[in-house]
């Protein structure tokens, strides 16, 4: 059996999340569009219901959350939206070199609107200098665009801090917080963000669904829509609303709100062990900043390559990179804009603890690891 050390990359839905979802499939299958009759009136009643749910994860207004197919779709909105909106003289976005990818690749689509994206480096853990970013901030930034926590490293950063440098200068802010989301507690009005993107699947909720937050909602921050049609949610993102997956992720929002301080806590007790256990292993470094760091993430380099230590241990689920680039056998990006060599970016292996997580398996896994690792100290 799999012993799953992967929930940064997925999470498996909460069974009260499926509880949830399962009536929205069949019973109540309306379209929420259709408020002339009951059924219609129910299911509109369940989103808005899940929108309140979100909202109060996040401390904000349910008008101010728009509903996606996830943390991509949001990412492109918040840049793109606003971008294509913006008709003054700022047109530069700043982003870090360790964003997500749907922040990153949407430097040709900036490109093509009149916009350019630039990418700011960060410190050895992973961290923006805010000092770099002082030096890059003027009136013509539209946007700073930096993620809440990094998926590969862990690394959180400051964003009430970045929130507030960027606003001086009068830039929207924006921040991806999924992995986030699924480990601390936020809240928006003391972040102060503009913009925040986060998504269902890693939050215990079911893939397909995410979510917007919108400053003061549809008549705040101006955004052009990215898909156009029927006019739902507030015009600002059309298509038939996914009930089912709106009402899983309202439940997950519901969850990790009643119970997110407990999760943390077996987070950080499980994190606490593995570090514990690993920590006699010769030539061993670990990656991100270890003060500022999800406690449900550790990426360490070792001697060996990665791709063939995952090899010798195949029934753990276990990662060298993000899960969002198709599968691509190439070094880490992350890991290389620490500073890192490509040599050195092979040897990264990403181990990410979830809510299910047992003691058990962190020191079943410590031991096989470290089995491997030192009777095979060269593969």
């Amino acid at each position: 059996m799999t012993s799953y050390l992967d929930f940064s990359a997925s999470t498996p839905c909460d069974e009260r999340v499926v509880q949830a979802m399962l009536p929205f499939f069949t019973n109540h299958f309306a379209n929420p569009a259709s408020t002339l009759h009951l059924p219609g009136r129910q299911a509109k009643n369940a989103v808005e219901q899940a929108r309140e749910q979100v909202a109060e994860l996040l401390g904000a207004f349910s008008s101010e959350i728009i509903f996606t197919s996830g943390a991509s779709e949001s990412n492109n909105l918040a840049l793109l939206g606003v971008a294509r909106k913006h008709a003054g003289k700022r047109r530069k976005i700043l982003t870090t070199a360790i964003e997500h990818k749907a922040i990153l690749n949407l430097k040709d689509p900036l490109a093509r609107a009149g916009f350019e994206l630039v990418v700011l480096p960060v410190t050895p853990t992973g961290r923006l200098d805010l000092e770099v970013l002082t030096s890059h901030l003027n009136d013509e930034v539209l946007m700073v665009s930096v993620q809440a926590a990094n998926n590969e490293i862990g690394t959180l950063q400051d964003i009430p801090s970045i929130t507030e440098m960027a606003h001086q200068v009068g830039a929207y802010m924006h921040t991806d917080a999924t992995q986030y989301i699924g480990q601390l507690p936020l809240d928006v009005i003391d972040w102060d963000v503009d913009l925040l993107s986060l998504s269902g699947h890693k939050l215990y909720g079911p893939k397909g669904v995410g979510a917007l937050f919108v400053r003061g909602g549809a008549s705040g921050i101006p955004l052009e829509p990215l898909i156009y049609g029927g006019g739902q949610e507030w015009n600002l993102r059309a298509g038939t609303t996914n009930v089912p997956g709106v009402v899983g992720l309202g439940m997950a929002a519901r969850i990790m709100r009643e119970e997110g301080r407990a999760i943390q806590q077996h987070l950080l007790t499980l994190r606490a062990r593995l570090l514990d256990g690993l920590s006699d292993i010769p030539d061993l470094h670990f990656h991100g900043d270890p003060e500022h760091i999800l406690p449900g993430v550790v990426n360490m380099r070792l001697p060996q390559d990665s791709e063939i230590l995952m090899a010798h241990l195949q029934s753990y689920a276990l990662s060298n990179g993000s899960a969002c680039r198709t599968g691509a056998l190439e070094p880490s990006y992350v890991i290389q804009a620490l500073g890192c060599s490509v040599p050195e970016a092979y040897r990264a292996l990403r181990i990410s603890l979830g809510r299910t997580t047992s003691v058990k398996e962190v020191d079943l896994f410590v031991q096989d690891l470290k089995r491997e690792v030192l009777e095979n100290p060269v593969f």
